[in-house]
């Protein structure tokens, strides 16, 4: 195919969900992608103005052909993309350097199953101790399980996961649930049960059958066999309706409803609402003291993010905590009015400055930990920024990505490693992701708006 039939391809593209496979001149696919505008994602690629890397600007010169595949929704792409990428292995889906991992979900084997993430490289090294009869068991995670992989972001696998959390309500909490153990009616589930994210198998809410039921439904949607599951549920949904089981009834009719509208969640990173992850209150407060060694339980949290696209529309958010709990009265957002390029340390010290100065004037409480989604240098531009405003930092940390979450505790020169299944360090994840999630959301915003002023 040459150029002149390839830009009209590209001109017929949709302007919604799917994935796409890149082929050279023998039909060979090159590399598989998803995208939740086709026609945007796709076309991308072949802008003059466009600035690839090496690895895929050569990638794009060989392309002659493209295929695409069209998807209800975003969660559906995601989900095709993995499963092409796994039959097909095209060259340029492959990591670029070695210490680099995709993302793999997770689902343990045993009475009550929990869901969690790992790495790609740890299902490999799993198979690898099992091919010479040994075992290989990363920390954390059980020693029996069934994996579904692998996914290219890891982000949007939590953001999917946590609108299927909402439709299956699975546990993602490493509890040893035994069916035989009287004394679970009486254990306190934790704040997902009470936001109806979890069934709580651990506190005896739910018939082992039942949940089995919803896990195996889980299960076959995220391998794509989603109009087969449909249809069983809704068979289902009317065994239990002759049989005047009117409550099961309800609930399967509300997964087949939430799955029949999954394309409400066109962008997974609206999806980031509520953390995947189960938390006790109480719990991730106590162990979070511990962690960073503070004398007083951290009742405040604050957490800030910043969010930009292509160095437009730079904004910043501000999120709350208040025992461990999210605090929506006290979330904040701000528009980046000194920065007029790519800098998120200048637009950090903007954001700190401005919220530290607002609480120095209003004679207002300091939060007890201050989160910055970022590394030392992140951490260092925010602590800066008090200084401006003439306050007294409060206990101020950065939450960085580098090979796993770590955080850097400001006066001190190497970061905490903390096991990632500490309480207390789940807590900071959820802070950060919050931060980002409501970043994102008014980014968004101002982008619709801009659209519309501008008669698009």
């Amino acid at each position: 195919m040459d150029r002149e039939a390839l830009a009209g391809k590209l001109e017929s593209l949709p302007d919604a969900p799917g994935v796409y496979l890149m082929k050279d001149g023998r039909g060979v696919v090159m590399y598989v992608g998803k995208a939740k505008s086709l026609k945007s994602r796709v076309s991308s690629y072949f802008q003059k103005s466009a600035d690839h890397d090496p690895r895929i600007a050569a990638m794009v010169a060989q392309v002659e052909d493209i295929e695409t595949l069209q998807m209800d929704s975003e969660v559906d792409a995601l989900l095709a993309e993995a499963r092409l990428i796994k039959d097909i292995q095209p060259r340029y889906n492959a990591r670029e350097k070695d210490d680099k991992s995709f993302t793999v979900l997770g689902i343990s084997q045993d009475a009550y199953p929990y869901v969690f993430l790992t790495r790609e490289l740890d299902v490999v090294a799993r198979q690898r101790a099992a091919a010479k009869g040994e075992t290989y068991v990363p920390p954390g995670e059980p020693e029996k399980a069934t994996f579904i992989g692998p996914f290219t972001s890891s982000g949007q696998l939590r953001a999917a996961l946590k609108v299927f959390q909402r439709i299956f309500r699975f546990r993602t909490c490493t509890f040893e649930i035994r069916e035989d153990d009287d004394k679970r009616r009486f254990f306190r589930p934790c704040l997902l049960w009470n936001i109806g994210r979890c069934t709580a198998p651990c506190a005896d809410k739910i018939p082992r059958e039942a949940y089995a039921e919803d896990l195996r439904s889980f299960r076959r949607m995220m391998t794509g066999a989603k109009r087969e599951l449909l249809k069983e549920m809704k068979a289902r949904m009317k065994a239990h309706s002759d049989a005047r089981e009117y409550e099961l009834a309800a609930i399967v009719r509300d997964q087949v409803f939430a799955i029949e509208h999954l394309k409400e969640h066109r962008d997974l990173d609206d999806a980031l609402e509520t953390d995947l992850i189960p938390l006790d209150p109480v719990k991730s407060v106590d162990d979070l003291r511990d962690l960073l060694g503070l004398e007083l339980r951290p009742r405040v949290i604050e957490g800030t993010d910043i969010s930009h696209l292509q160095g437009s529309d730079a904004v910043g958010s501000l999120v709350s905590f208040v025992d461990g709990v999210p605090f929506k009265s006290g979330y904040r957002r701000f528009k980046i009015t000194t920065v007029d390029r790519i800098d998120d340390y200048a637009s950090i010290r903007e954001v700190v400055r401005r919220r530290f100065a607002r609480l120095k004037n209003e004679e207002a409480a300091f939060p007890d930990v201050m989160l910055i989604d970022g590394g030392q240098a992140h951490l260092n531009a925010a602590l800066a920024a008090m200084r401006e405003a003439g306050v007294r930092p409060p206990f101020t940390i950065g939450f960085a990505k580098h090979e796993g979450d770590h955080v850097w505790v400001a006066g001190r020169e190497a970061p905490l490693r903390p096991d990632p299944h500490r309480p207390g360090f789940r807590l900071l994840q959820y802070v950060r992701d919050e931060a980002h999630r409501f970043a994102q959301n008014y980014h968004h915003i101002l982008r619709r708006k801009r659209v519309r002023d501008d008669g698009g």
